[in-house]
């Protein structure tokens, strides 16, 4: 049979993966997940141009999944399921974690309520590199726990994770900030400080050339919404449900403040708790946002998912304060945490929960459009749905774009001038105008512009709309003669 400790790592992997693959096809690819799928069908030569133009920060998830799409196909499921594994490995990875801080029964609260948590399964189920930053997040923090306790060869370990969180995403490195915080409460001796402040720099110093590189292509940042002072209160909401819309206020009012007391309810009663349990787990949860915050008064940064892999410090802490109050009080904690939880699951894994509802597109072409019917996107990326559903868009040519993303070497079709367009449009009896609607300001706007440019076109070139439908964050007009 296997040992307490080994089911107290291996039972949160499996329940944080069985709810990552539970409906893991249902919510609709949306905009960045379309990216991903468009850049894992290119050739190994257009990658790396692609990389050398723009988006080298997502260079080594891009990588992946080229690979994952040579070896499986393209799709949501292959694309999805990395994630789906690499939220397993957070939720072990946290129970090991927990249970050097406190033991098993804090690894095992610790790794369960991660793998339960609304933002784990939404992360688990999105084809991008946040869920891998989590997990080498949980996995460095672990090092940096082992390495304090003198472990030489933890801190090579640890300069390494460190070297590929970054290479993962570079807001990663924001966890480097929290552990310096981590080492400063502890005061492991001069020894340990310099040894791991050495494996700090060394990590950090490889993931140098990306950013560098990363910093020349720095034009590619959508727009993102100035922090305000809700923002702090609005980062602890969404770690515990994603999104704005997930949850009715009303269990947004009992989730959030629920947590908060928990995390209250710790430090209250923290002579009861492992004394690195706070150490560990208060500075991640909270410097990466507070430097992102302040980065951000300068240009606007802050983006809650770029602060995904704080959520493991959140489970920790609200863990590590089940352990250390009396049963009822952990009765009513689970309880309450419990039932808005279990409403944010059944929301995320809808259809429409994602920004674009784009197998509303598809499943209306299947049903609705003939074959040699031409598309027309307009919106930010919109026409890389087209790459994202190639066997429904096989028979629909696209007749507002020039130049594939592909071909360019970039992630924006170029789109076809007036003319061209004109003259496709009189050769069509029947076209498919597809409108996003993206979530940027900028991107919007200048949306909006192309709509009605081309919705002029159409009327140019004696096309008029016959059917209508609405769908999240998009619109799908049929125009005919």
């Amino acid at each position: 049979m296997p040992s307490p400790d080994r089911t107290a790592v291996w039972a949160p992997a499996v329940v944080a993966l069985a709810l990552g693959l539970w409906g893991i096809t249902g919510p609709s690819a949306w905009t960045d997940e379309v990216v991903t799928m468009d850049v894992a069908q290119r050739s190994g030569s257009q990658l790396m141009e692609l990389l050398g133009n723009l988006d080298a920060v997502h260079g080594l998830h891009y990588v992946l999944m080229h690979l994952v799409g040579q070896a499986a196909g393209v799709g949501e499921f292959t694309m999805r399921l990395p994630s789906a594994v690499a939220v397993a490995v957070v939720a072990g990875g946290l129970a090991w974690l927990g249970r050097m801080l406190g033991g098993p029964r804090l690894g095992l609260y610790a790794g369960l309520l991660l793998a339960v948590m609304p933002t784990a399964s939404r992360y688990a189920q999105e084809a991008r590199s946040f869920a891998f930053v989590m997990a080498v997040a949980v996995l460095a923090t672990g090092a940096l726990v082992k390495a304090l306790s003198g472990g030489r060869r933890w801190a090579a370990g640890y300069a390494v994770l460190i070297a590929l969180l970054g290479w993962f995403n570079a807001m990663g490195l924001l966890l480097v900030a929290a552990h310096v915080v981590t080492v400063v409460l502890r005061r492991p001796g001069r020894r340990v400080v310099v040894r791991l402040l050495s494996a700090q720099a060394a990590g950090i110093a490889a993931v140098a050339p990306l950013l560098v590189l990363g910093f020349s292509q720095r034009s590619a940042v959508g727009d993102v919404a100035p922090v305000a002072g809700g923002t702090p209160y609005n980062y602890l909401t969404w770690l515990l449900t994603p999104g704005q819309d997930t949850l009715p206020a009303a269990l947004k009012l009992l989730l959030t403040p629920t947590a908060l007391a928990a995390v209250a309810l710790l430090v209250a009663r923290r002579h009861k708790a492992p004394p690195l349990v706070l150490a560990v787990g208060a500075p991640w949860l909270t410097v990466p946002p507070l430097v992102l915050m302040a980065a951000s008064l300068g240009q606007p940064l802050f983006a809650y998912r770029y602060l995904l892999f704080c959520l493991p410090a959140l489970a920790l802490l609200i863990a590590a304060a089940a352990t250390v109050v009396p049963l009822p009080q952990r009765l009513l904690l689970g309880l309450l945490l419990a039932v808005p939880m279990a409403v944010s699951h059944l929301a995320v894994r809808q259809q429409d929960s994602r920004p674009w509802d784009t197998t509303a597109v598809i499943t209306t072409l299947d049903a609705r459009a003939a074959p040699g019917d031409g598309v027309l996107f307009s919106g930010a990326r919109c026409d890389l749905i087209a790459s994202a559903a190639p066997e429904t868009f096989a028979h629909h040519p696209d007749l507002g774009t020039a130049e594939t993303a592909a071909e360019r070497g970039t992630l924006d079709n170029l789109p076809a001038g007036p003319a061209l367009l004109d003259r496709r449009l009189a050769a069509a009896s029947r076209v498919w105008h597809i409108t996003c609607r993206h979530l940027s300001p900028g991107a919007r706007r200048a949306g909006a512009r192309t709509a009605a440019s081309q919705e002029e076109a159409l009327a140019r070139a004696g096309l008029s709309p016959a059917h209508h439908r609405g769908a999240r964050g998009l619109e799908i007009t049929l125009y005919r003669r």
